[in-house]
C-alpha cells in the first residue's frame, strides 16, 4: 500500500460491529488518504446487522473477518483509535509511534437487546452507522486536534 497514507487502526472490544463499520467507511470514503483496519481486544465475529446497514449506504463489508488486535501489532500504525470504552481500558501498548485516540460510539448490539422488532433494532445500528460515518469524514485532519493518551 501507499507509503503517504496514514495506517489507522479502529478498535473495539470484539470487532464485530463499530470498528468494522468504521473500517468500511475509511475505506469507501478516504481510501486515498488512510490504510485503514479494524481489530478487536478479542474475535466475536462478523454481526449480521452491521453488514445489512452498511449495505443500505451502499459499503459491503461483508468480506471483512472479525481480527484480533494481537495479530496487528507488526504494523506501524499512525493512530489507534479506539470506539468503545472497554477497547480504551484495555487498549495493548503499540509499538512505535502510534497515537491512541478515543472516540466512543454507542454499542448497537447493547442497544437494540430490547428491541421489539428487527425493525426496531436496525434503527440503533443505522444511528450508529451514520454517527461513525460523520466522524470519518472529517478525518484526517480533525486527528490533530484529539488528545492521545
Amino acid at each position: 500500500m501507499d507509503a503517504a497514507k496514514l495506517k489507522i487502526l479502529f478498535l473495539c472490544t470484539g470487532n464485530s460491529c463499530r470498528s468494522q463499520m468504521a473500517e468500511g467507511w475509511a475505506r469507501a470514503l478516504k481510501g486515498d488518504v488512510i490504510e485503514a483496519y479494524s481489530a478487536g481486544i478479542e474475535t466475536h465475529g462478523l454481526n449480521p446487522n452491521a453488514v445489512k446497514v452498511m449495505a443500505e449506504a451502499g459499503i459491503d463489508i461483508s468480506t471483512h473477518k472479525s481480527e484480533c488486535v494481537d495479530d496487528l501489532l507488526d504494523i506501524p500504525f499512525d493512530y489507534v483509535i479506539t470506539v468503545c470504552s472497554h477497547a480504551h481500558e484495555t487498549c495493548p501498548i503499540f509499538p512505535g509511534k502510534a497515537n491512541v485516540i478515543h472516540v466512543g460510539f454507542d454499542d448497537p448490539p447493547a442497544l437494540a437487546a430490547n428491541a421489539a422488532t428487527e425493525e426496531e433494532a436496525l434503527t440503533h445500528y443505522r444511528r450508529v452507522r451514520d454517527e461513525i460515518r460523520t466522524f470519518i469524514e472529517a478525518l484526517p485532519e480533525t486527528l490533530t486536534h484529539q488528545q492521545p493518551r
